[in-house]
């Protein structure tokens, strides 16, 4: 698999922005001005894009000694698609929406062992957070074998806002949490479902534990306290599945 696609030099930047190309992410160096810079800003000020303003030292690795001219994209290798049509699209599909919602996951290879569990669970698609969140990259497409193509993803401002758009339509969110006496199997999850899960390190934040529907944990026998993030996942999608296999064999 080939690295990510990175451009650098400041028109070069421009350009991409101006041709709808999907920007992963832009390194901006720290105190950078002129007239080109100001029109770059101007680009970055009417998108939401995901920005670091870094040292020169970095740019400079980054475009391995390339003249980078203080800036740095990465272009993601997939197209992400808006929430509002990924929604949309489930509500015209036959099978019962199933959602994952990502609060916080930055492991890039955890995210592609999600995509990877998620392709092959049929889920409807993927909602992350547009800034601190794991990128699409070339080890996300690796660790997903591919599936990353496959699973439509979307990216919000903030997941609180995926959160209240997915309950208009009447799906249940199922916050993944140990702040709970509740189990996974306890949950209806036949009726339509967006399953969150958070960072390893502080799990789902505690706002969209409140605003979801139900919360759920796994059953623990052992001395760790905790699963790693995309097998826990994969244990929840696999009991969705569980439950409505008998809806689409009856």
């Amino acid at each position: 698999m080939e690295e990510t696609t990175r451009i650098f030099g400041i028109r070069s930047v421009i350009e991409a922005m101006e041709s709808g190309k999907e920007l992963e992410k832009i390194f901006v160096q720290k105190g950078l001005s002129g007239a080109l810079f100001q029109e770059l800003n101007r680009h970055l000020k009417k998108a939401n894009y995901n920005v670091s303003y870094v040292p020169v030292e970095k740019l400079n690795k980054l475009s391995k000694g390339g003249n980078h001219q203080g800036v740095v994209a990465n272009i993601s290798p997939i197209n992400f698609v808006s929430l509002e049509k990924l929604v949309e699209d489930s509500q015209n599909n036959e099978t019962t929406p199933l959602f994952i919602l990502l609060d916080g996951l930055t492991d890039v290879r955890n995210f592609g062992a999600i995509i990877r569990t998620a392709e092959c669970c049929g889920v409807t698609g993927i909602i992350i957070q547009e800034k601190g969140s794991a990128p699409i990259n070339a080890d996300t497409v690796k660790t997903s074998a591919g599936a990353v193509f496959n699973v439509p993803i979307c990216k919000v401002n903030h997941i609180k806002d995926a959160v209240f758009h997915l309950q208009t339509y009447d799906i249940k969110l199922v916050a993944a949490t140990e702040k709970t006496d509740d189990l996974v199997y306890d949950i209806d999850l036949k009726q339509p479902v967006a399953i969150i899960m958070g960072d390893e390190a502080k799990g789902v934040s505690n706002s969209i534990i409140k605003s979801a529907d139900f919360k759920a944990k796994l059953p623990m026998y052992g001395s760790i306290e905790s699963l790693n993030v995309s097998v826990a996942c994969g244990a929840f999608l696999y009991e969705v599945i569980r439950q409505r296999i008998p809806l689409t064999h009856a």
